[in-house]
């Protein structure tokens, strides 16, 4: 693409909201324009880092408009990366389960998710995997080490979804009818095989040292996720998994980041002002310097609302930082998430009230519309 000057507008960096303007060459922030570089007057609106979503499970719904109606994978994908674009959303991560709960969540479906992403081109919006593990499964566990290797995963996160309590008590858990039928069981063999994974309990801190320590010397990033109390993050820590996810207390969350432990919240929460099911609110806990970075969860849209929903708390550039170059950095991400020269040209056009007007990934516009888009066609 031809070179790009971007004048008049406030951009976002170094800490602080100033005029200035930006120059693209490349796909990479540059110091200095080109003398046939295009130059764009954004007077009256502002650039901001590209968004950096650690964690979205949103994508699903394009993948699978309806139950049982599965898309074409690259055709959801790419429903997907455009309204990543249109949230100003230039790195996603997309949170994929390797379950027991079947459907979308079971491994061969995350098998064909990352094929298809490993097949897709974006057009310059980055789309990664995140591997979200069921605990209990420990006869997958080699499965998953191959499919780490195999699409080069870098982010993995432990879960454990089991209602253990009811099963111990020999009640059935709540929804199993709905879950077996997305699984494709019937509800007794769905059933029989959470308890099957259930009794495996004691075998699994031992086994999960081994694959913790095995992906961490590939360089994966390792995560927890909905940690309960300060011990189990203790726990996960002396595993060597970093990345304290969805703290479902502030107990959690305080000793997580007291470790240097990088700490992700949902944004929705944040912008719901609470947890919808009665978990730690994130908002207070952004506030504070406990959140390292938030994330979509399962609504795209929530980042941006909830950096402006923050910034007469916290300002701009902080609350945006949340959502940009700090989950960059928690990622390994270091060529994105803020505007400096050499620095991939991911970043977002926005008015004053926050709507954003287009966004570049790596110098391609992947969204523009209304009077922005008339300023770049003028």
């Amino acid at each position: 693409m031809r070179a790009l000057h971007l004048t008049g507008a406030e951009v976002l960096r170094e800490g602080r909201l100033a005029p200035g303007g930006i120059a693209v060459a490349g796909g990479r922030l540059i110091d200095t324009p080109p003398a046939d570089a295009r130059r764009v007057d954004l007077t009256g609106y502002r650039v901001l880092p590209g968004i950096v979503d650690a964690h979205g499970d949103g994508f699903e719904r394009h993948l699978a408009p309806r139950r049982g109606a599965l898309a074409d994978l690259g055709a959801g994908l790419a429903a997907a990366e455009a309204e990543l674009a249109a949230n100003g959303i230039t790195t996603a991560v997309l949170a994929q389960f390797w379950s027991w709960e079947g459907g979308m969540r079971s491994p061969d479906f995350a098998r064909r998710v990352l094929a298809a992403l490993d097949a897709f081109d974006a057009g310059g919006t980055d789309l990664r995997a995140q591997l979200r593990l069921e605990t209990h499964m420990l006869d997958d566990y080699a499965a998953v080490e191959e499919a780490v290797a195999a699409h080069g995963v870098g982010y993995l996160v432990f879960n454990d979804h089991l209602p253990h309590a009811r099963l111990a008590e020999g009640r059935k858990p709540p929804r199993l009818t709905g879950q077996a039928l997305k699984s494709g069981r019937s509800p007794e063999a769905h059933l029989a095989l959470m308890q099957r994974l259930s009794a495996r309990g004691p075998e699994v801190p031992a086994a999960l040292d081994a694959l913790a320590a095995r992906l961490g010397a590939r360089g994966v990033t390792l995560g927890s996720h909905d940690d309960r109390t300060a011990g189990d993050r203790a726990a996960w820590r002396a595993r060597g998994v970093t990345v304290a996810e969805f703290p479902e207390t502030r107990a959690a969350a305080e000793a997580a980041a007291a470790a240097g432990d990088p700490v992700v919240m949902g944004a929705p929460n944040v912008v719901r002002g609470g947890s919808h099911d009665g978990k730690v609110a994130a908002e207070a806990l952004v506030a504070e310097g406990l959140v390292t970075a938030l994330a979509s969860d399962y609504h795209f849209p929530a980042l941006r609302q909830a950096a402006l929903r923050l910034a007469p708390r916290i300002g701009l550039a902080r609350a945006w930082a949340a959502i940009s170059e700090r989950p960059a950095s928690m990622l390994g991400l270091d060529d994105r998430g803020r505007l400096a020269p050499g620095l991939r040209a991911d970043f977002v056009v926005t008015d004053a009230a926050g709507r954003i007007g287009a966004t570049f990934a790596a110098g391609i516009p992947r969204y523009m519309a209304g009077p922005v888009a008339a300023r770049f066609l003028a």
